[in-house]
């Protein structure tokens, strides 16, 4: 399986800038993509691209702020590093509790913006990681029939096959049977394997 490669995305709406961001972030091997403004990166931007957003605060037109918003609508997931030369608190700290990851205020230092990228670049492979394991523990789920489903939780729930079984009205041979097909489908190795599996998907017990 090939590595999916992370891209810096860079919008802000002086050239100058943008040209520096992009040097310097070539400098140590990273992807970067560069845009003078929002509406250019939401034409651009891949969906679904792994990465990271550098991001001017104020800009004509969509500023960084309204990038943010649109971006959280849409459920576009992607780490922003706010870059901006007429910061104020109240605008860092909504940014911080909308979910960036930094801000910074220029002039900065290149290591605090690299150590930033990182950073957000970390965080986006992470959550993407766990998305995709929920993603598949939620198909090994779907493939459960109902009353698997219903044994399933009864399962995690700490019940025995017995009181499974008088719970559900069917046989403790029955019980058994679906309790395997369950371990089996669920790919769980061990009972605490399965409870750690209905725990990230939510199964109510």
């Amino acid at each position: 399986m090939s590595q999916i490669v992370s891209t810096v995305f860079v919008v802000d709406d002086d050239e100058s800038v943008r040209e520096a961001l992009r040097s310097l972030i070539r400098s140590v091997g990273l992807p970067v993509k560069t845009f003078a403004s929002a509406p250019e990166f939401l034409q651009n931007y891949p969906s679904g691209a792994p990465g990271c957003l550098v991001l001017d605060v104020r800009m004509p037109g969509i500023s960084g702020l309204d990038l943010q918003r649109q971006l959280i609508e849409a459920n576009i997931r992607l780490p922003i590093i706010f870059i901006t030369a007429h910061a104020d608190v109240p605008m860092s700290v909504g940014a911080m509790k909308a979910g960036a990851i930094e801000f910074l205020t220029k002039p900065f230092r290149d290591q605090e913006l690299m150590d930033a990228i990182q950073n957000a670049l970390d965080r986006d492979s992470v959550t993407r990681a766990q998305e995709a394991e929920i993603s598949e523990l939620r198909s090994r789920y779907d493939s459960l029939t109902p009353r698997e489903q219903e044994v399933c939780g009864l399962v995690v729930a700490g019940l025995l096959n017995k009181q499974i079984a008088a719970q559900l009205g069917i046989s403790e041979v029955t019980t058994k049977l679906h309790r395997h097909q369950v371990m089996q489908k669920m790919r769980a190795n061990s009972l605490a394997d399965l409870v750690r599996m209905a725990q990230k998907l939510g199964v109510p017990a």
